[in-house]
């Protein structure tokens, strides 16, 4: 049975192949290392190497989120296993909706990866049902989350907008004051509706929540 690993991780990477080789595997890594190298020749690349099972790694590095790789392989008929460094279960339920057969953590020992392999090998589930579907549930809650805090985020007034960046990035209400030449008091008034637009209960939240979806405030 052909394997295919595609994994920025050298060291990972070689350790799997070995191991598995070990066991009579057929396996090919992708190179990653040519600068030329992009998620789109990566993609063409393993779907020429028709595998049974692919191990994809999602941090690929300057080459891009190994994420955007799965459906497609998935649709080629490919088993598709998630070897990731994340713990996230948002982001592993994420795999397992775009059509990953299993997500497996790095740390887990490499006799698991074997397992996991066996199990393709055999036609058998790659994982249990059970936490299949909790991680999937999981990181559908998380996509209506991020939408919902996007929608919020649009409420905001452009100053409010501002205001928020300001906030993100660490300025306290004092120095957004001065530096907008406004009264703190003019500030708290802002930073009060931009928490009730947010539904969030304090700065932090809101904080916390315009970094999960990677809001920037405007420019300029």
């Amino acid at each position: 049975m052909r394997i295919t690993i595609i994994d920025d991780h050298a060291l990972f990477a070689e350790s799997v192949s070995l191991t598995l080789e070990a066991e009579g595997y057929g396996v090919r890594r992708i190179d990653l290392t040519d600068e030329h190298t992009t998620l789109a020749t990566v993609l063409a690349t393993a779907l020429r190497s028709a595998p049974r099972v692919i191990l994809l790694d999602l941090d690929l590095g300057r080459v891009g989120d190994g994420m955007r790789l799965i459906t497609p392989l998935a649709a080629a008929g490919i088993a598709v296993v998630v070897v990731t460094g994340s713990g996230e279960s948002a982001r592993r339920g994420e795999c397992l909706r775009r059509g990953a057969k299993a997500v497996l953590v790095k740390t887990c020992p490499l006799h698991e990866v074997v397992a996991t392999v066996r199990r393709a090998r055999d036609g058998l589930p790659l994982m249990n049902a059970q936490e299949r579907g909790s991680l999937i549930e999981i990181a559908l809650h998380d996509r209506d989350e991020v939408r919902d805090i996007r929608t919020r985020l649009d409420r905001l007034t452009r100053r409010e907008m501002e205001v928020l960046g300001a906030l993100m990035r660490g300025a306290p209400v004092r120095e957004i004051a001065r530096t907008s030449v406004v009264s703190e008091a003019t500030v708290r008034t802002q930073v009060k509706s931009i928490l009730a637009k947010l539904e969030m209960s304090s700065q932090l939240a809101a904080v916390g929540a315009a970094y999960k979806v990677g809001w920037h405030p405007p420019q300029g």
